[in-house]
């Protein structure tokens, strides 16, 4: 968290973790939500987050922000009992905003994570591109994977906000699947990835 033991200077890692305003130094170092009325980035906002802060109450107030968006729907007309679902399973949301704040690039860019919610699907935009043995051809395919911010990696791990076990894709496709949403679909560039998740029919 810091440069040495007689220097406590922050590094990037300490002012992220544990800093009370890490923008002040990192500027991307955000998370913009915005909930659309609609299906298109000109269509009405009808919530607007900019959440900042220590790492930790970053992860949960998106937390919070999914929870308030996500209400499940009530279905009592296929079953002889009340069937609750919601739009799009919370714990996939969790791994890929968190993989995005993970794996996203803290330099030569001001850009923050950002989360668009539209009323068929949401996109989870990272300004970082494939990193290591990641390439644009194998990315998100089991077993490969890498870490752009391996200490921030270990300090999420520690908080509990993720294993680290380089499954979080697969964890996402896979409640996708039981919720009955569509399969992920991602768009890799060079310097940002978005991930579309779109809602179950």
């Amino acid at each position: 968290m810091v440069a040495a033991v007689d220097d406590p200077t922050p590094t990037i890692l300490g002012v992220l973790v544990l800093g009370v305003s890490p923008r002040d130094w990192i500027p991307g170092a955000y998370v913009q939500l915005l909930r659309f009325a609609g299906t298109q980035l000109n269509d009405p906002i009808q919530d607007e987050a900019f959440i900042e802060g220590a790492l930790g109450q970053v992860l949960r107030r998106i937390d919070d922000k999914i929870d308030s968006h996500n209400r499940s729907e009530v279905d009592i007309g296929s079953s002889n009992r009340e069937i609750r679902m919601a739009p799009y399973p919370r714990v996939a949301l969790q791994q890929l905003i968190r993989n995005a704040v993970m794996h996203r690039t803290y330099e030569n860019t001001n850009a923050p994570v950002r989360v668009y919610w539209f009323d068929d699907r949401i996109e989870i935009i990272n300004p970082g591109g494939p990193f290591g043995v990641v390439t644009r051809e194998n990315f998100g395919q089991p077993g490969i994977t890498d870490y752009r911010n391996p200490s921030l990696a270990d300090a999420m791990k520690v908080m509990g906000f993720v294993q680290r076990f380089g499954i979080g894709i697969q964890t996402a496709r896979a409640e996708l699947k039981r919720n009955g949403n569509p399969d992920l679909e991602f768009q890799v560039e060079p310097t940002n990835v978005l991930a579309t998740v779109r809602r179950h029919p």
